[in-house]
């Protein structure tokens, strides 16, 4: 049950984080959106054995975060959280590619475990610019954003109903689990046996409550749209902010920052 509670509280603080007040959160969403897009899509277009030329992107995140006032060890615990389910990708790299490609301090490094740290890079990078850019947006602004964007409104409300009735799910789960803990004594009824009709009576539960929740939506007036609480403008700022951030990506991409200095330090050429 504590687990569960926990699922819970985690919604609701992401979005106690976006609700804001800062620079950063007053932003038009289409603006935070497609430069995230746009780092996202740079940092994956690097090739496997990318490592060094990855570390400057790690700006991006890193001042995001801090002109959002979003708490860092909050935002630790929920990259560590993800990341492991991307290193598995990687995780097999080392056995299979063994061919020496780097030598450091006179130990050889194989690509194997060059390609498994670019895709470690690439993974914290984009996991945390992902949350980064919901912590300071909201999930509904992003929707809105993207439907402004062209993304077909079908869409758009189907990934609303279902992130807020993760919120329903959750709390009907929370309710099942903690009258099974009140009905359970010395341990019994808490096996496995208990697990299946748990499920069909939190199916069951929350079913009854959206069709309660859909009747009063559509009594209050809902037609398929969803009204922002603070409308936004693409203006100056946003443009300013999307081709600042746009053209640093490119220059990021395209000079390996790490290697020119360490030339201009060493004066040995690559």
């Amino acid at each position: 049950m504590g687990s569960i509670d926990g699922a819970l509280l985690d919604f609701k603080r992401m979005e106690r984080l976006a609700a804001g007040e800062t620079a950063l959160h007053r932003l038009d969403p289409r603006a935070k959106l497609l430069a995230t897009f746009v780092f996202i899509g740079i940092v994956i277009s690097f090739d496997n054995y990318a490592v060094t030329a990855l570390t400057p992107f790690f700006i991006f995140p890193v001042v995001m975060a801090t002109l959002g006032g979003l708490p860092p060890r909050y935002l630790i615990r929920k990259i560590a959280l993800l990341s492991p389910f991307a290193l598995v990708v990687g995780l097999f790299n080392p056995l299979f590619d063994r061919e020496v490609l780097l030598q450091l301090g006179g130990i050889g490094i194989t690509g194997g475990w060059l390609s498994f740290a670019s895709i470690a890079l690439r993974a914290l990078l984009t996991i945390s610019s992902a949350l980064i850019l919901v912590g300071v947006t909201g999930f509904t602004p992003l929707c809105r954003a993207l439907e402004q964007l062209g993304t077909p409104r079908l869409f758009v409300v189907q990934l609303l109903f279902l992130y807020r009735y993760l919120f329903i799910l959750t709390d009907e789960g929370i309710r099942l689990s903690r009258a099974r803990g009140l009905r359970s004594f010395g341990g019994r009824g808490l096996g496995i046996g208990s697990f299946a009709p748990l499920v069909g009576h939190l199916l069951l539960r929350t079913w009854s409550r959206a069709e309660r929740i859909h009747g009063a939506m559509l009594a209050r007036g809902f037609s398929g749209e969803f009204h922002p609480s603070r409308e936004c403008r693409f203006g100056a700022k946003e443009l300013l902010f999307l081709g600042g951030w746009s053209a640093l990506f490119v220059i990021l991409r395209l000079y390996n920052l790490p290697q020119l200095l360490g030339t201009l330090v060493t004066g040995i050429q690559p």
